[in-house]
């Protein structure tokens, strides 16, 4: 068989340059006499004697190489090799000046670069650069690639900026003097995003409240929840809030300074003055009390303002004395939902409305129940998150679990976790919720517990800290949706709705609702007697 020695190089085969004909000559390899003296021989390379020789063809061999087969195209891979190892070669290209003037030298020079760059580095298409850079974003916010580097001295996750940082960044873009940038550097101040989740809590607890007669034709002969009540009641709780908030950065704008999660507050940035803040303080706080006690009643107005003090009071300076100031934030977690509770009973109270009726009284556990969720809720949510920043927290002097004892800190947290199942399960004995609130809400607390354990068994490496971190983030508002959607009597009351059975019962409704409102009379003049003797 006739072999055929190698051919000129095509450079660029996708891509053709104006290149001349010369210069095409002077990129191919020299052809070697030996090749074309032994280019009869057969395709072995080695003696009879069997013992090895030296290669027929070049070491790399003619076959694989592109330019013995001209036709195909498609070798694009080791092409891109063979021209990667062969760079003398393209810079030693040079004219004969005496034949070609200066522009033919720049133009054959440029047009061999063009080739050449294209045949060593394929282009990428759009949607392989947009999929490239979300990996590379990916390998960079991500701690540890591998479960097996536990550890390593891999970076942390990063914690993407709350809405107070956000809220600052945006309102040091503003003109100095202009009211949207103190509107919004206010509004940082009062963290929007922490106190909409409280908001959230309270007004689900107050939807949570038991009415008697709930979707019946009855329902208006009998107590029910006050609109206006629940519009106090939010604003109240709003106000509270953000007085709460902006009384923790007003305590600790030198020890935030040193933490990248805080060092963007308004009060660090000196976009607020110490003074404002603490006029904005003292206003939100007596509004939001002032709209508790005159449009709730006072025993919610009293827990407001008892959390107030214990949010700035106690738990902003415990954090720099001991670990328990967890403890303390999350029982100034699990008191907004006790005030949502307490404000649904005071209009259906049957005595006098005291804090001892409705904080102990008939009725109370549910409130409770919901506090001690929202209470457990803190741990596995803060102790992920924290461990994220414990070096930061550990730099501020700030005594957090995560890093005085990390072992500690992954176990309280499935401890916590753990406490949903019989909270859940407590909703439902207490005739909060229906039976099925039992199955759909294991569900999501089978999530986070295995998150939780996760967590605790890969000491927050890996990304278990993060996975923890946001299964808390959507356990919260799943699981007090489910509670609201598997409120006991709302389904029974739509199907007696939707199929006509409450026509066969009215009398009998009715009947009942008025020996309830006999009852209820009788006990409101004994209790009135009383007072009076």
């Amino acid at each position: 068989m006739v072999l055929r020695p190698p051919s000129i190089l095509t450079v660029g085969p996708s891509r053709p340059a104006p290149i001349c004909l010369k210069c095409l000559h002077r990129l191919a390899p020299p052809v070697k006499p030996w090749t074309l003296q032994n280019s009869r021989r057969a395709f072995s390379t080695t003696t009879t004697g069997g013992t090895k020789d030296a290669a027929v063809l070049p070491s790399r061999g003619v076959f694989r190489r592109k330019e013995y087969f001209l036709a195909n195209s498609f070798l694009e891979a080791s092409e891109s090799v063979s021209v990667s190892r062969r760079p003398k070669r393209r810079l030693l290209l040079t004219t004969d000046p005496s034949r070609q003037s200066n522009r033919a030298k720049d133009d054959c020079r440029a047009a061999v670069e063009q080739a050449v760059s294209a045949t060593s580095l394929p282009e990428e298409h759009l949607h392989q650069q947009r999929w490239r850079q979300r990996r590379l974003q990916r390998e960079s916010l991500s701690p540890i690639s591998s479960p097996e580097e536990i550890g390593s001295n891999a970076p942390d996750p990063v914690i993407p900026p709350d809405a107070s940082s956000r809220l600052t960044t945006l309102s040091s873009m503003l003109p100095s003097r202009s009211l949207r940038r103190l509107t919004m550097a206010y509004l940082s101040l009062s963290k929007p995003r922490l106190s909409f989740l409280i908001v959230l809590t309270t007004t689900t607890a107050y939807s949570l409240y038991p009415v008697p007669a709930l979707l019946l034709p009855s329902t208006t002969a009998s107590p029910s929840l006050s609109t206006l009540t629940l519009l106090f009641l939010t604003t109240g709780t709003a106000l509270t809030c953000a007085s709460a908030n902006a009384a923790n950065m007003l305590l600790e704008p030198s020890h935030d300074a040193k933490m990248s999660r805080t060092r963007n507050r308004p009060l660090v940035r000196k976009l607020i003055s110490p003074r404002g803040a603490l006029v904005f303080v003292i206003a939100t706080g007596l509004a939001g009390l002032g709209a508790l006690y005159y449009g709730v009643n006072p025993t919610v107005a009293f827990l407001g303002g008892f959390n107030i003090f214990l949010y700035a009071g106690i738990y902003t300076p415990l954090k720099r004395i001991s670990v328990l100031n967890t403890w303390v934030g999350a029982l100034v977690g699990g008191i907004p939902p006790l005030m949502g509770w307490t404000a649904a009973a005071g209009q259906c109270a049957t005595g006098t409305g005291g804090w001892n009726e409705l904080l102990l009284g008939e009725g109370s556990a549910g409130g409770w129940l919901l506090a001690a969720l929202l209470f457990a809720w803190q741990f596995p949510h803060f102790n992920a998150l924290s461990w994220t920043i414990r070096e930061e927290y550990k730099n501020a002097g700030y005594r957090m679990l995560a890093w005085k004892n990390p072992r500690m800190n992954a176990r309280v947290a499935v401890r916590y976790s753990l406490a949903f199942f019989p909270i859940c399960v407590g909703l439902w004995w207490v005739g909060v919720t229906d039976q099925g609130f039992l199955v759909t809400s294991s569900v999501i607390n089978a999530w986070i517990v295995r998150e939780a354990w996760r967590f605790s068994r890969k000491q927050g490496t890996g990304g278990s800290a993060r996975g923890l971190f946001w299964a808390s983030v959507w356990h919260l508002p799943v699981v007090l949706v489910l509670a609201m959607a598997h409120k006991k009597g709302l389904w029974e009351g739509v199907w007696n709705s939707a199929s006509g059975a409450e026509e066969a019962w009215e009398d009998g409704e009715d009947e009942m609702a008025e020996a309830d409102a006999t009852e209820r009379t009788t006990r409101v003049r004994g209790v009135e007697d009383d007072a009076a003797v």
